[in-house]
């Protein structure tokens, strides 16, 4: 019997999406994600919810007022809510040219519109507006003095478009994107844009290859040659990394990984997701999800209302299981049983 009703545990839209395309699978519909996610059950427990990934073919960011209710309709139906949106910002770089930047601002814009119109018809109580730089760390490290003040002046010009909706922004922490891609590059980008509605989206498959130096040796956590064994080097390490980007945390996905990037289709190489009951998994999900969701006394923080599985890069035919989403869900109960609050 589940004795923790918070934090909403949720299920994403996008891995539907991301990695698919003509030089992949295809995509998987909205409508067959929301399926599965709703049909998903374990011991009577449900998912809360799914977070949007604004995206198409999934959903047009241009849609109407009315186009976005009959979504919300549409989820609402299911029993489930929404949390947080993934802004499509891919198309304006913010180490681009000056309309890039502008383009990127606009459709974080358009972003908090679309959360604003959900908030208004119900479906959406809490969760965050999620961006990146949408440049890559080779772009970055050509000048990454410069390169992190130009990332810092286009959140910042974003974030006061966010704060007109009373909308966070959330900066995904992920090795792919430029002036994020290490977790000492993360906090200093933070620091730079210095608005008090942005923070950090920490993914538990993602922040694990910050440790090991992905795209930024000099900032590695764990040695070379790390044995996945030992146990108390690793939990050395998610403390350090968690007391440095923990306090900035927003929004939190549960993920697992096999310590390897990984990328397919059109997607750059990240941190490799795996399945919440693969034996090669170096996480101890459950537990490690804590030292996100509690601070260094192992208080609970309380600094999100939801929490998200992110499940990106899969085979279709994994995807299509309803099995792999209730092995998923039974995971994310267990994170709730252990660092939730009623």
């Amino acid at each position: 019997m589940q004795t923790n009703s918070f934090p909403k545990l949720h299920n994403a839209t996008w891995p539907g999406i991301v990695g698919k395309g003509p030089d992949s699978e295809l995509p998987i519909s909205f409508d067959k994600m929301l399926e599965m996610t709703a049909a998903a059950e374990v011991n009577g427990v449900k998912f809360d919810g799914v977070d949007l990934g604004l995206l198409d073919p999934h959903i047009n960011i241009y849609s109407s007022d009315d186009e976005i209710k009959k979504i919300a309709d549409k989820i609402a139906n299911l029993g489930l809510n929404v949390g947080s949106l993934v802004a499509p910002i891919w198309g304006g770089p913010t180490l681009g040219s000056s309309d890039d930047r502008k383009t990127f601002v606009e459709m974080v814009k358009k972003s908090c519109r679309f959360g604003k119109v959900l908030r208004e018809h119900g479906v959406r109580t809490y969760g965050v507006i999620r961006i990146d730089s949408a440049s890559s760390p080779e772009e970055w490290s050509k000048n990454p003095v410069n390169n992190t003040n130009l990332i810092a002046q286009t959140f910042r010009e974003a974030c006061d478009v966010a704060a007109e909706y009373d909308e966070k922004l959330a900066a995904e922490g992920e090795i792919c994107w430029g002036g994020m891609h290490s977790w000492k590059a993360m906090v200093e980008t933070l620091e730079a844009v210095d608005r008090p509605n942005i923070g950090f989206q920490a993914d538990m498959s993602h922040t694990l290859l910050y440790l090991l130096g992905y795209n930024a040796p000099e900032d590695r956590i764990l040695p070379e040659g790390f044995d996945w064994n030992d146990r108390k080097a690793l939990t050395a390490g998610l403390r350090k990394l968690t007391a440095a980007l923990r306090p900035w945390t927003i929004d939190f996905h549960v993920a697992q990984n096999d310590g390897t990037s990984y990328g397919i289709g059109s997607h750059d190489k990240t941190g490799r997701h795996c399945l919440a009951t693969d034996p090669n998994g170096k996480l101890d999900v459950a537990n490690d999800a804590g030292f996100w969701l509690r601070d260094e006394n192992s208080i609970l923080t309380k600094a999100f209302e939801h929490i998200c599985w992110d499940g990106c890069m899969f085979d279709n035919s994994v995807l299509t299981q309803q099995q792999t989403w209730n092995d998923i869900l039974a995971t994310m109960i267990k994170v709730r049983e252990q660092h939730g609050w009623s």
